[in-house]
């Protein structure tokens, strides 16, 4: 099979790995370890808030409120201090550079962190390594809905037996393989570039 796209997932596949992010916030914070990831995925009102700031529902502010209110911390701007220790992961971002040089055409594909008033995706840099950028606040759907990989593939102009796509949340990719795309889970971004040179040379 000759690929012609790749589609890689922002948080912890492009950037560094989000737990370490989030130790280094709960610590800069003053926080008990596990208290950030706590709020985001176990509080009702946190899952509620973040799941609508990814669909355009809530504002970026609103989760600040929100998650500040749980965490009893100032939320001012704090998706900006919550996101202020990710950083570009170099190899996977070389990887994407480099199958973009040999002509694939690379999306990126990201479940929103909201665009302001800090925009993540613009911090770091990359925005210009991709020829399609998929936010899900803006498509208004969101990972693992099947629509918002389409749209991935009809921002390429591709189809999805002729794609890859990575992303660190196991659960992101059945609703890709469904549509004909080969997966890749990211655990580790030597192992990932390894699998990315095997699948793009062949």
């Amino acid at each position: 099979m000759s690929y012609r796209g790749l589609i890689l997932d922002f948080g912890g596949v492009l950037t560094t790995r989000m737990k370490l992010n989030g130790d280094a916030f709960e610590k800069s914070e003053g926080l008990a370890p596990g208290t950030y990831f706590a709020a985001l995925g176990r509080h009702p009102e946190g899952i509620r808030v973040y799941a609508d700031l990814e669909v355009g529902r809530a504002t970026q502010d609103d989760w600040n409120r929100v998650i500040g209110g749980i965490l009893g911390i100032d939320p001012t701007d704090l998706m900006r201090r919550a996101l202020a220790n990710l950083r570009p992961e170099p190899v996977i971002v070389d990887a994407a550079r480099r199958a973009r040089d040999a002509g694939i055409r690379t999306a990126l594909l990201s479940n929103s962190f909201g665009l302001e008033p800090f925009n993540p995706y613009e911090e770091l840099g990359i925005l210009g390594d991709f020829d399609a950028v998929i936010l899900s606040e803006l498509e208004r759907v969101r990972k693992p809905s099947p629509a918002i990989y389409q749209r991935a593939l009809d921002d390429l102009e591709l189809t999805g037996p002729e794609c890859v796509f990575v992303d660190d949340h196991a659960p992101n990719l059945p609703p890709a393989e469904a549509l004909g795309i080969t997966t890749i889970h990211h655990t580790d971004p030597d192992a990932t570039a390894t699998q990315l040179n095997a699948l793009f040379s062949q």
